[in-house]
């Protein structure tokens, strides 16, 4: 059991303190040339020991990926059972703050353990029994330049690549698609002023208005519809109160501010649905404000403005067509 080896149980031999462990090894075969009971004993115990430690974390380990990969492919563009970490990243600010993130994790990680080496080592070498004479040095001027010298170049090493990301997020390159978006107690409304100007509201689908394949809490009623591979410029207010549009894994957030236009921007790499939610505290219904931003390629997203232009209004000639002088 368990890759462990057993010899023998004497009918004599004192009883581990475990039942368990007791009847398995009393149904062990005694083998004739082997005669080290009690080793034979403790390796048995040890063994089904570590199963018993072992066992669990590999069956939830198990869970876990196997919950994982369930999830990965159910799911895209919104958090994830059982994830760690960001959202994939779904545009270019949205990766570099991912790799920013993992670079920034490193660091942090190799300054927390060297830390603690040295605090362990401080306590094991100097100790009242390893060292009963205490040193009287009270300055080390090597050591002082040192511990000086190293947390402001790992400050430069941290901001340099801080302060580029931040630039990269702020810069707007030539927009190809503005969308307006305007945050209302509760929920949103979309125009697209560089396509005839429509405009639409996007409400949470709330109980019967669920469908098979929607998900509680985040699918809405109209999607925000955009191109792939389009730099699309969004300019975000509020209508009554603050809202703040979030969409994770574009790496947008941004403050819906009454009397105030903000300004936003995203480039999505990847075909699919994506979303977020309100993450400004703005009333009872923030909780059922969730941002829903349909990621379509360029040609469905062409056939998908030719449908929600408006119909064109009659000329005055055909409305006075057939009437009498």
């Amino acid at each position: 059991m368990g890759g462990v080896l057993f010899y023998g149980y004497p009918p004599n031999f004192p009883a581990t303190p475990d039942p368990a462990i007791n009847a398995g090894i009393r149904k062990t075969i005694a083998h004739p040339a082997r005669t080290d009971y009690k080793t034979g004993i403790a390796h048995y115990y040890i063994g089904a020991r570590m199963l018993k430690l072992i066992s669990p974390a590999v069956f939830f380990t198990w869970i876990m990926v196997a919950a994982s990969a369930r999830a990965e492919s159910a799911y895209e563009g919104m958090a994830k059972p059982w994830q760690l970490g960001f959202q994939p990243p779904a545009t270019p600010v949205m990766r570099q703050l991912y790799d920013m993130h993992n670079f920034l994790l490193v660091i942090i990680t190799v300054i927390t353990v060297f830390v603690l080496l040295v605090m362990v080592w401080i306590c094991l070498r100097y100790n009242r029994r390893a060292n009963p004479v205490p040193s009287k040095t009270t300055h080390n001027t090597k050591l002082e330049i040192i511990w000086t010298v190293i947390p402001i170049l790992i400050l430069v090493v941290i901001a340099i690549p801080s302060l580029r990301l931040h630039y990269f997020m702020e810069r707007l390159a030539q927009p190809e698609l503005t969308v307006k978006v305007t945050g209302y107690q509760w929920y949103w409304h979309y125009d697209y002023p560089d396509n005839g100007g429509f405009g639409f509201d996007s409400y949470i689908k709330k109980g019967d208005d669920l469908k098979p394949g929607d998900i509680r809490q985040l699918s809405v009623d109209n999607r925000m519809v955009v191109p792939v591979d389009t730099n699309v410029r969004v300019l975000i207010t509020g209508a009554d109160v603050i809202h703040s549009w979030a969409v994770p894994a574009f790496g947008v957030k941004r403050d819906a501010v009454p009397g105030r236009l903000n300004e936003s921007w995203f480039k999505a790499t990847k075909i699919g649905t994506f979303y977020g939610q309100c993450s400004q505290l703005c009333g009872v219904g923030h909780g059922f404000m969730p941002v829903v931003v349909e990621v379509v390629s360029k040609e469905d997203y062409a056939a998908w403005v030719k449908e929600k232009q408006p119909a064109p209004e009659p000329d005055s000639k055909d409305k006075n067509k057939g009437k009498k002088p």
